[in-house]
């Protein structure tokens, strides 16, 4: 398959998924979170390609993509477009209200299962 076609297809697919999880988890998401989640799966998914890492390893790089990319996002629609799409300024242990601690734990956990995905589809 063509590489172009390849990592569309995963971003559109990174995109969507979380945007569907959003909607199950709190019914409701925002399109910044498509782009935001898009870029965070295909850059995971261009590491787990070129690189040969344990699972542990892939979810703390994972971790950090992510809560790199949301911190992004986050003072970007956020702190400087004013949208208000989410808020841990309430979260212990919070950076400027964009990311916390504890949703930092939770994307060490989706990098985990994104890591087993990979490996799933690699196979196929």
């Amino acid at each position: 398959m063509n590489s172009y076609i390849l990592y569309s297809l995963v971003f559109l697919l990174g995109g969507n998924a979380y945007c569907l999880i959003e909607l199950l988890y709190r019914a409701r998401t925002h399109y910044s979170m498509f782009f935001c989640a898009g870029f965070a799966v295909l850059i995971l998914f261009y590491i787990f390609s070129t690189r040969s890492v344990s699972p542990l390893t892939f979810a703390l790089i994972g971790t950090i993509v992510i809560t790199a990319l949301e911190f992004i996002f986050g003072i970007i629609f956020n702190l400087f477009l004013d949208m208000q799409v989410w808020d841990y300024s309430s979260v212990p242990l919070n950076l400027l209200g964009q990311i916390c601690l504890p949703f930092s734990a939770i994307w060490f956990v989706f990098s985990i299962g994104i890591y087993y995905i990979f490996k799933v589809l690699g196979r196929a």
